[in-house]
């Protein structure tokens, strides 16, 4: 008979004392359950005890999560988050170096969770922290110079408490002074720092920018662009990713009138303050510097430092919706003069003087050329910009179209006057829908999402992209609609035609404006029909009801295939090299399951070995029953360590973690990310959780598709219904009889 709902068996452990299997109710109240299990160890005072999980995470288990609790945990007997608050607030204030060293590393460990975050607020911990920030830091100046790393280590574990605490949101950003900020600031400013204090220091002031109006304004005066740029020209990429994230932040709060500029004008951005941020990110300097220190590095760009990217990319092109949004006013002679300035670069006319001709020669002689340039409106074109969006962005791309690509200008303008009315492909109409797609398309004027890492890195390599990026697509657009030998009837089927190349071209993320224009010139009109028959054929193909139950029906065996191939990928083992911060020479360690899958046998070599290793010679032993959980990346204790963090930082995607017994660790770091794949999906196997690896994703859709295809062979060129057939009615009578002569 199974255990009722409400019962949760556990382990509790307490330090010195062998460990209790223990039935919770959790109809009971927690009081109630600390009081017994303290009672099971003759401990008094039960209200100064309090139970926690025994994992990385240590976090305490109050009437709100208790709920979390799963059979087989295994918790820990411990403190109560009031006491140990009260304790860690004494401990940082000791006059003793190495104690007070402990205690703000236990400090910065405790703050993540929650309830002991809320117990330590109270006692106004967060004012002591900053207090320690802003003077405390002076009384060692002395000890920094013979214990700079005892005083990086310090001042680290104190900006990590900090952050932690205030990332619950319990306390508001507005209540810190500006000495505060000023510290945090300098430890920016100065060029070498401890690279986890200038992790924490930058992080510090993108949350106060982003959480409180006034502190951006504090921290906008005390950071200039020139003290951000060295920490995106060096080498750590977390540190380039917070330096991104505080211009992005400084650039979403700055007011409206900061964000506008004038792209003629001629600033130093290295002393420009931060509250001028569209003048930054106007100017070559700082885009030169990504590009080449960020996204052309020989480091693979992670996902935090995707979505900075793309959040800048966003906030750079949101620059130009006040021109998107703005109307021409056709009676404004300097507008008018850019309409002008774009018929004389077509047609080589000069601007006639007011007594040459008749009025009525001149306006006849215009609305022939204006017509020849596309307008909807041949009499006054200024009426076509009054559309917003895009409104001037469009006057604005055409110009420069004309005046940086004068000749491609030329050529489409004459091209197209040439040929029947019904046949051209009409320059202003076609510029000012393609401006209003291209806007739609990098979501021009809209928030930058959460979430999303989808930066373009062709984007980065001109000072002038969007007008570049117009440029390409406005002559992409006149070839297809010559190659669709459209009327002016098929203007909006060109145009979804266009943006479907745009659209494929984008999503194969060209590295440059170059690129992006090859991706073009392979994305003909009759290769786009081919693309669409092919999908939509395998759509109709594989939408049906009975083919989604066949798939629904072979994917668990797809899965179990892939299951299978980990665990013999582990059987077979692999060599993992072994990573300190002071090595100077490879070491390297084997590591294999066993043929029955339950022991996992590992150990030392002195070299690479060519082949499997026997299980004979690995000397140690890990059962698979005693794994309690595999971690990834950043959550792995090895990665967590200061000194590997540093050495390993390119490696940090490759590292895994398998947890087991009390707080044991075996450490990984695969050789390769198939390796890192194959891995943690067969330990996750072993552990009965899903294998969600990329790897795994990518076999699933490959092998599914073509079992698939193998399984439909015999039903080539015959239409497979949407709905079953409908069962026969039943015979009025079951007397048959059969002949069998």
């Amino acid at each position: 008979m199974p255990p009722p709902a409400d019962i949760v068996k556990v382990a509790i452990e307490w330090p010195g004392a062998f460990p209790k299997l223990m039935e919770i109710d959790q109809k009971k109240p927690l009081s109630s359950i600390i009081k017994e299990v303290c009672e099971g160890w003759s401990l008094g005072n039960h209200e100064n005890f309090a139970l926690q999980h025994a994992d990385v995470t240590n976090f305490y288990i109050t009437e709100k999560n208790r709920n979390e609790i799963k059979n087989g945990a295994i918790l820990r007997l411990t403190s109560s988050p009031a006491q140990t608050a009260q304790q860690l607030h004494e401990r940082i204030q000791s006059s003793s170096m190495d104690a007070k060293l402990e205690a703000l590393k236990d400090l910065a460990n405790s703050s993540r969770d929650i309830t002991f975050a809320q117990e330590f607020i109270n006692l106004d911990g967060i004012s002591l922290l900053t207090q320690m920030v802003e003077s405390g830091t002076e009384r060692y100046q002395k000890l920094q110079k013979i214990m700079k790393p005892c005083f990086g280590d310090m001042l680290s574990f104190t900006l990590t408490a900090f952050v932690e605490l205030m990332d619950h949101g319990i306390v508001s950003w507005d209540t810190f002074s500006l000495a505060f900020i000023k510290k945090i600031a300098s430890y920016v400013n100065k060029s070498a720092m401890d690279v986890a204090v200038l992790q924490r220091s930058l992080a510090i002031l993108e949350s106060m920018v982003l959480n409180s109006h006034d502190l951006y304004q504090k921290v906008a005066q005390e950071i200039t662009i020139g003290q951000l740029i060295p920490h995106l020209q060096g080498v750590d990429q977390d540190i380039q990713t917070y330096t991104i994230a505080v211009i992005n932040a400084l650039f979403l709060k700055a007011p409206e009138e900061k964000r506008q500029f004038d792209l003629e004008d001629n600033v130093n951005i290295l002393d420009c303050p931060l509250t001028e941020m569209a003048n930054i990110l106007a100017q070559k300097e700082l885009r030169t510097i990504i590009l080449s220190n960020v996204i052309r590095s020989n480091r693979s760009i992670n996902s935090e430092m995707a979505h900075q990217l793309y959040v800048l990319q966003v906030l750079t092109f949101n620059l130009l919706e006040d021109r998107m949004r703005t109307k021409m006013d056709p009676q404004d002679q300097a507008q008018r003069d850019i309409i002008f300035e774009l018929r004389r670069i077509a047609f080589d006319v000069e601007c006639e003087p007011n007594n040459s001709g008749s009025i009525e020669k001149r306006k006849s002689m215009y609305t022939r050329d204006y017509k020849k340039l596309g307008f909807i409106n041949h009499v006054n074109p200024a009426v076509d910009f009054t559309q917003i969006p895009p409104g001037m962005l469009a006057l604005d791309n055409m110009l420069y179209f004309a005046k940086h690509q004068q000749d491609a200008y030329i050529r489409i303008v004459l091209e197209n006057s040439s040929r029947e009315d019904k046949h051209e492909c009409p320059f202003g109409r076609s510029s000012i829908e393609l401006t209003k797609m291209l806007c739609e398309i990098l979501k021009v004027g809209e928030l930058p999402s959460e979430t999303c890492p989808d930066f373009h890195p062709m984007f980065f390599t001109h000072d002038r992209s969007f007008e570049e990026f117009f440029c390409i697509c406005i002559q992409l657009l006149n070839k297809t609609w010559k190659e669709m030998r459209a009327t002016s009837e098929d203007f909006n089927k060109v145009m979804q035609v266009v943006k479907d190349q745009i659209m494929r071209a984008l999503n194969t993320k060209p590295n440059s404006l170059d690129q992006f224009k090859s991706k073009l010139q392979n994305l003909s009109y009759t290769e786009i029909l081919k693309i669409r028959q092919s999908e939509r054929m395998n759509q109709e193909d594989f939408q049906s009801r009975p083919i989604l139950e066949l798939r629904e029906k072979i994917l668990p065996e797809i899965m179990e295939l892939i299951k299978q191939q980990r665990l013999n990928r582990l059987c077979e083992g692999t060599c993992f090299r072994k990573i300190s911060s002071r090595r100077r020479q490879d070491k390297f360690w084997y590591c294999r399951l066993s043929p029955n899958h339950k022991v996992l046998h590992y150990g030392d070599l002195e070299e690479n070995p060519q082949g499997e290793v026997p299980h004979d010679s690995l000397q140690e032993k890990l059962p698979v029953a005693d794994i309690k959980a595999v971690m990834t990346g950043k959550d792995c204790p090895h990665t967590k360590e200061k000194g590997a963090l540093k050495q390993n930082k390119e490696v940090l995607e490759l590292a895994f973690s398998v947890l087991y017994e009390s707080d044991e660790y075996l450490n990984f770091i695969a050789p390769d990310k198939h390796e890192y794949c194959v891995w943690t999906d067969g330990l996750n196997a072993l552990l009965g959780k899903e294998m969600a690896s990329d790897l795994t994703k990518s076999d699933l859709d490959t092998l599914l598709s073509m079992e698939m295809k193998l399984r439909l062979l015999d039903l080539e060129n015959i239409q497979i219904p949407e709905v079953p057939p409908p069962i026969p009615k039943e015979p009025s009578n079951y007397d048959f009889v059969y002949n069998c002569k």
